[in-house]
């Protein structure tokens, strides 16, 4: 962030983080908890991030739509944000709920902001920043509310340079050199269309790329709307903004794009939420959670430091309330409360933890492994989700597995092994 920036229109500005989806391309990870829930970089969940942007940008005003699965995401949000009695702050959930007007559920992104709109307009917000709950990447939001300003712009859409070949996995925006966007494509494949979509030489030259690079807008998700023009917009039964209402607006409104040239990564897929995790790890990792001024948040929890005896360490992130012994750990993500008994091997793998420690459980668990990685466990290139009971002598790996496959207390996604969240494995299995 930027703490010279002195611009401010944030408490004219209500934030929307959009999380409604059933989250299917990070299944089993949203078995049984929202999207924007699942876990990240050891103690953070991924809401986190849209919501410390926006309370590190001076946007005090958040709203978070859900629809599925959604206790586990209300129960962070109720223990993370708590504002004082002074300021007209709030990070609030707006579930999906049955009106008069309307008994079905979120059908769209636009359609999601279109059933809580009166909520919305009941304070006198000038603008409105629509955020989404599966992105990874730091930005502030006073830069494009000061360029969307001072442009005269209607709508601004945040865009980031890709190449060709990444270019057809995205929605790509065409400008012309003042940044006003004339067209959109919805993942372009044929090369003669992205030809025709690339950014402008002079532009090109403007945010410091030689006026030869090949390199195209995409859509970021990320979207500002005045007041009176989100309604507008909205004034009709169009279901989502990329597909939908965006496209319709570039006809009839000034929509210019602001280009965005930090880190940014979409982890809605298994294989990308499993590479920007352990990135984390790296010696100078593309995102880093600690920035000076400028904090990730997240639920506060009061839990001792972690306990590390006779165990090799290699690039690995460990977080609060861990206990390993005698082990081998080699590019891991490491939750909170996570147990990991003598003589296992973890390699390229994300644990997340436990919500609580076995001895906190009310009754004894029986017959089952105690919550955690038992003794001479191996893991490699897997996910083992929250409370995940692993035993003794369990191997889990993907190798000789097709990429996408469902298991007995696990599945195989983008050639990653998930167990997911309260699974139970045995002592002795092989995955």
């Amino acid at each position: 962030m930027n703490p010279g920036l002195t611009f401010s229109p944030t408490h004219k500005t209500l934030a929307v983080i959009m999380g409604g989806g059933a989250g299917t391309r990070l299944f089993p990870l949203t078995k049984e908890r929202a999207k924007p829930a699942v876990p990240l970089g050891g103690k953070y969940r991924l809401v986190d991030i849209p919501i410390s942007n926006c309370l590190n940008s001076g946007i005090r005003s958040i709203y978070i739509l859900t629809q599925f699965n959604s206790t586990s995401l209300h129960r962070h949000i109720n223990a993370s944000y708590k504002f004082d009695n002074f300021t007209p702050s709030f990070a609030e959930i707006l579930a999906a709920q049955q009106t008069p007007q309307s008994s079905k559920w979120y059908q769209g992104t636009a359609d999601a902001v279109r059933q809580n709109l009166r909520y919305f307009l009941e304070q006198p917000y000038e603008y409105f920043i629509i955020l989404s709950g599966d992105q990874l990447y730091r930005m502030d939001y006073r830069t494009i509310l000061r360029q969307h300003m001072e442009s005269g712009a209607q709508i601004t859409i945040a865009t980031t340079p890709v190449s060709r070949e990444s270019a057809s996995g995205f929605g790509i925006m065409h400008t012309d050199d003042k940044r006003r966007i004339s067209r959109f494509v919805e993942k372009p494949k044929d090369p003669a269309i992205l030809d025709t979509l690339k950014i402008p030489s002079d532009l090109l030259q403007t945010i410091g790329y030689t006026k030869n690079a090949e390199l195209f807008q995409a859509s970021m998700g990320i979207y500002v709307f005045n007041r009176s023009v989100l309604c507008e917009c909205l004034d009709n039964e169009l279901e989502d903004f990329g597909k939908n209402i965006i496209p319709n607006a570039i006809q009839n409104y000034a929509v210019n794009a602001y280009i965005f040239q930090g880190y940014w990564e979409d982890i809605g897929t298994i294989d990308a939420f499993f590479e920007a995790n352990l990135k984390l790890t790296d010696e100078s990792p593309p995102y880093s959670f600690y920035e000076v001024g400028a904090p990730i948040y997240t639920h506060p929890r009061f839990l001792p430091a972690s306990v590390i005896r006779a165990t090799s360490v290699d690039r690995a992130i460990i977080s609060d309330g861990c206990m390993i012994e005698q082990s081998t750990i080699e590019r891991c993500v490491i939750g909170i409360r996570s147990i990991i008994e003598p003589g296992s091997t973890i390699r390229n793998s994300i644990l997340m933890g436990a919500d609580y420690y076995e001895a906190d459980l009310p009754s004894s668990s029986g017959e089952l492994p105690p919550i955690g990685i038992g003794r001479g466990c191996t893991i490699d290139h897997a996910i083992i989700d929250k409370n995940a009971r692993i035993g003794e002598g369990v191997v889990i790996t993907p190798h000789t597995k097709s990429p996408d496959y469902d298991g007995e207390g696990f599945y195989v996604r983008d050639g990653i092994v998930v167990v997911p969240k309260n699974s139970v494995i045995p002592s002795g299995t092989r995955i």
